[in-house]
């Protein structure tokens, strides 16, 4: 099988958002107010007016899919909080999605996949050092990997050269009644057909980076704690659905404060992954909107999980002086 045809088995089209939900508590993890207790009195003031403001943000920015951002003198843009699957029921279009598509003169997602990105993705997501997976995680765990990618008819070679972020992103769980293409790629696919000039917010190498930046030590533990929990982790996918389905961005935040609460053990880790996958991304997305932006009529499509909160884009492109208005 060519590098090309491996990169479509491990289908990383779905790899971030399997990050997601297989680790569904990565997020909010230590409140201001663990520490707060301790504080010195002006300290602990300050750490109360910061509370005020996160809380203020995060109801602001807590129910909603699509977002009008506006300042005057330019034309409105819209921000779109996408979840990165195939389910029939999330590929249904909603008219208000369908307009604002219709105003717009260019298009940003998450990152610009295309083949030549996928190779490199597909390289990076293996050691060529020399190290294996299958000593880093135990015979156990690795029969398991192995037994779930063979499946798919991924060779044995690289298999057992996969760096563990990229074994945890393929335990893909894909019901029969999914779609070929993921929410993502459909609204691509009506941005070129309306033909939209189209940018990512990321760089192939930036995504790597992402990824290659978890410690091995978090990749390892996540790894085996995913395998290991692998039908808890399944049974959060319908929530997610039904909570985004209900345009509902504190629910999705609950659920994974959830997971938090259910393995305590592993919260070093997810916070790790939550500044990684989530905090850090929304910053360089919110930087790489800024010249768009100003430009006007900007269709954004990025994960819902970048929306909510104090550190999300919403309140990231709120602080650069924007108005940003719920639309649906």
């Amino acid at each position: 099988m060519s590098n090309r045809g491996v990169a479509q088995s491990l289908d990383y089209a779905l790899m971030r958002y399997t990050l997601r939900c297989a680790l569904a508590g990565m997020a909010a993890l230590l409140p201001l107010e663990l520490h707060a207790g301790n504080a010195e009195p002006v300290q602990a003031a300050a750490a109360n007016a910061t509370r005020s403001l996160a809380a203020k943000a995060q109801a602001r920015f807590s129910r909603g899919l699509l977002w009008r951002v506006s300042r005057p003198g330019v034309a409105p843009s819209h921000v779109f909080g996408t979840i990165h699957i195939a389910d029939p029921r999330v590929l249904l279009i909603p008219d208000p999605m369908l307009q604002a598509l219709d105003q717009a003169k260019s298009y940003a997602m998450e990152i610009q996949f295309n083949p030549a990105a996928e190779a490199r993705f597909f390289e990076a997501a293996q050691f060529d050092d020399g190290r294996r997976l299958e000593p880093m995680i135990g015979a156990e765990a690795y029969a398991q990997v192995r037994a779930s990618l063979r499946l798919r008819d991924v060779p044995e070679e690289v298999i057992a050269r996969m760096k563990p972020w990229a074994a945890l992103a393929n335990l893909i769980v894909t019901p029969e009644d999914y779609d070929r293409f993921t929410l993502d790629q459909k609204l691509y696919a009506l941005a070129r057909a309306r033909r939209l000039p189209s940018f990512g917010l990321e760089g192939i190498e930036e995504q790597i980076a992402v990824f290659d930046g978890i410690p091995l030590d978090t990749q390892v533990a996540l790894l085996k704690h995913g395998l290991a929990e692998r039908d808890y982790f399944v049974g959060m996918i319908e929530p997610s659905i039904q909570a985004w389905l209900k345009r509902d961005l504190a629910a999705l935040h609950a659920l994974q404060q959830r997971t938090v609460t259910r393995f305590p053990q592993m919260a070093a880790h997810y916070r790790v992954l939550a500044t990684q996958i989530v905090d850090n991304r929304s910053v360089v997305m919110a930087h790489r909107l800024f010249m768009p932006l100003r430009e006007g009529r900007v269709f954004v499509a990025i994960g819902a999980d970048h929306l909510y909160g104090d550190k999300g884009v919403l309140r990231l492109l709120q602080k650069q002086g924007y108005r940003v208005t719920r639309v649906y």
